[in-house]
């Protein structure tokens, strides 16, 4: 069973909890999170568990064994259970038990024993319907869970958070940030040490993210590297992000309540290496007398006045409300925090609503300053949906106070408003392709070009392992064509209409002349059609085409990959030079997949004609269980069952794959990842 299955399967066990419940969604969402975090900790608990006592002497008595145990998980990546919080004393609880309250009292256990996680964990699963529960628990226990590490259980969380944001569980959404968004963010400034804060964490998707980016890049320990700070105005959503930290093993210490319009977090003024955030957009009402004061001195009358700071508000106030004289607007709020928090070197990454680019009066005077500072960096605009509980476009922000002189008058535009992957009429992300390649768009503009070529060369080493599974898989596909072509010519050669397709009828009563009448007029048309069939299958059986059209294939793509081993791609000269051989091949790659369709549908009309038109399921001649599975193989997978590819679905993603998702620079012919852009950041002309 494959991440993704796994968690379809916990998504619809929790859902019928809810269902057969009274509670809503937001109310049994915590819960649900809480049990996969029970779930988790358990796991690492384990992992860690036999070293442990290895170490220990076996006749150790057991209230000295348990306390030795305790004190052997301090300094370990994984969190000590108490024996009434690991998973198997819930999972073993006999028929009848209060499983709800065995539960609050594993939670209770864990508290008591880490301050940080005082008050974080869920509670109320005595509300929930007693059998339904204890078989949640039961699948909690399956042996595919059991063993799952901790990047399977950081996904299942995300996984969740996301269901729960679709699902409205939390209002508006605000406490989970798509993680496609958070990527990007997480490409651009690359947060890899020192201090890092979101000032609005919401379920500390920021951090998680920078975690795997210092593991998987960096390849360095997260715990040594950087010291998140988070601030969130929810005390559920503050809960949220420390569970989520804990069950991907980061440090939960400093996430704290607060809202960030009042609550300054003075300590962490300037000293940022790396500000996050998804902010709340467009908030109104925010009291204009308590933010007045974090306004910096704009003249030096103002400072000659001033109380010493620290301020958040460097370039001024934003509009108020005419009525009410409360901020009419916060959005330039939450942009200067961002910018104050930072270090002399510092960068931020934040999401911000798109009419912030562009709104007026006084907003538009803090933007003019904000720019000639020369510290904003890149700009990208997002399309819609790519939020679960909101359609609205948006754009990524960011600043570099580090940034080099030759680019402190420059701002890296980039409009990625028609770059997106659909997944449902109401969800767009951001496809892992499509992520490399806006980051290699920042790399051009900042001058790190051997990034670039190691992105273009990795393509092409995707391209060419693309190439070396196409002759097996093509095999596999022949392979199922001419098992289903013996079983059709068994079926054209021993079927016959008047024994099996259209037998005789019942002597007892004598059949009327008539029904007899009918009968042979039936057979007669019945025989005209196994005729006409026999006589297509004959044809298909015949036509050399397309084994004609693949054998081309496969020895150009032989070619292509003699080409790419003998290529220079450590330099761009020699991909430039690869890529026309790979080009070249793209045409008889779709040509190739278009014919291998047309095979199948060709091959499936047989089966359907066969079926619905000879009454073939009939005959003894008719082999429906060997022909169901040829024509399952010939048929895509479906992915809302989340099925594994098929025959058919191997055989052309290699053909109808293109080499490298590249293009060209006009102007100096650089291979460029596909985005728009305005001008080429490898020679800057349009």
């Amino acid at each position: 069973m494959n991440v993704q299955q796994l968690e379809n399967q916990l998504w619809e066990a929790a859902d019928q909890l809810r269902a057969n419940s009274k509670l809503t969604a937001a109310e049994y969402a915590m819960p649900v999170l809480g049990l996969i975090f029970l779930r988790h900790a358990d796991n690492r608990f384990k992992a860690y568990l036999p070293d442990i006592l290895a170490g220990i002497p076996a006749k150790m008595p057991p209230a000295q064994r348990e306390a030795l145990i305790k004190t052997e998980f301090q300094g370990k990546a994984a969190i000590y259970l108490p024996e009434a919080a690991r998973f198997d004393a819930i999972a073993s609880l006999p028929q009848g038990a209060n499983v709800g309250e065995a539960i609050e009292a594993a939670m209770d256990a864990i508290e008591a024993e880490y301050p940080a996680l005082e008050g974080a964990l869920p509670r109320g699963y005595t509300a929930f319907e007693p059998d339904l529960l204890a078989d949640l628990v039961k699948i909690f226990d399956r042996p595919a869970l059991k063993t799952a590490t901790g990047d399977v259980f950081g996904r299942i969380y995300e996984y969740f958070l996301n269901k729960f944001a679709m699902t409205g569980a939390q209002e508006g959404g605000e406490f989970f940030t798509p993680p496609s968004l958070v990527r990007m963010i997480v490409n651009v400034i690359q947060p890899d040490r020192g201090i890092v804060f979101d000032p609005a964490c919401g379920s500390a998707g920021m951090f998680v993210q920078t975690g795997h980016f210092i593991e998987a890049v960096r390849h360095a320990s997260v715990l040594e590297s950087v010291t998140f700070h988070g601030q969130e105005k929810s005390d559920t959503n503050t809960k949220l992000a420390r569970m989520n930290l804990v069950v991907h093993g980061l440090d939960a210490s400093n996430i704290r309540q607060g809202n960030t319009f009042y609550d300054q977090a003075e300590h962490l003024i300037g000293q940022c290496d790396f500000v996050m955030a998804n902010p709340p957009f467009n908030v109104d009402g925010v009291d204009t007398k308590k933010v007045s004061k974090q306004v910096a001195p704009q003249t030096p009358e103002e400072a000659a006045q001033a109380e010493g700071g620290p301020y958040r508000l460097p370039f001024g106030l934003s509009g108020t409300n005419a009525k009410t004289g409360a901020i009419s607007n916060a959005n330039s709020l939450w942009i200067q925090y961002f910018y104050s928090y930072l270090n002399e070197t510092g960068r931020a990454g934040f999401v911000m609503a798109s009419s912030a680019s562009d709104a007026g009066n006084k907003d538009r005077d803090i933007r003019e300053k904000l720019v000639r500072s020369g510290h904003v960096d890149v700009m990208l605009a997002i399309g819609t949906k790519f939020f679960y509980t909101r359609s609205l476009p948006c754009t990524l922000w960011f600043f570099d106070k580090g940034k080099p002189e030759d680019l402190q008058n420059q701002v890296l535009m980039i409009d990625a408003r028609n770059v997106y992957h659909v997944v449902s009429a109401r969800s767009h992300v951001f496809t892992e392709e499509q992520l490399q390649n806006l980051t290699a768009i920042t790399w051009l503009y900042r001058g790190e070009h051997e990034k670039f070529v190691d992105l273009v060369a990795g393509y092409q080493r995707q391209a060419d392992d693309w190439l070396a599974a196409l002759p097996s898989r093509l095999r596999a596909e022949t392979r199922t064509l001419r098992r289903l072509a013996l079983k059709l010519m068994r079926f054209a050669r021993d079927a016959k209409v008047d024994e099996d397709l259209l037998p005789p009828l019942p002597t007892d009563p004598a059949p009327k002349p008539e029904q007899q009448a009918e009968l042979t007029q039936q057979r007669a048309e019945l025989q005209a059609a196994l005729d006409a069939w026999r006589a297509d299958l004959a044809q298909a059986l015949t036509d050399t085409s397309t084994a004609d059209a693949l054998a081309a294939l496969q020895a150009q793509a032989a070619q292509a990959r003699t080409a790419i081993a003998q290529a220079d791609l450590a330099s761009h000269a020699g991909q430039k030079a690869l890529q026309t051989t790979l080009d070249a091949l793209t045409p008889t790659l779709k040509a190739a997949g278009k014919t291998l369709e047309t095979r199948h549908k060709r091959a499936l009309a047989l089966v359907d004609a066969a079926e619905k038109t000879l009454r073939a399921r009939a005959s003894k001649a008719w082999h429906g269980k060997a022909i169901r599975e040829a024509r399952r193989a010939l048929q895509p997978a479906d992915a809302k069952k989340n099925e594994d590819p098929t025959v058919r679905d191997l055989a052309l993603e290699a053909p109808s794959k293109p080499p490298t998702s590249s293009t060209k620079c006009t102007g100096c012919t650089a291979a460029l990842p596909m985005a728009c852009t305005r001008t080429c950041p490898a020679c800057a002309r349009p």
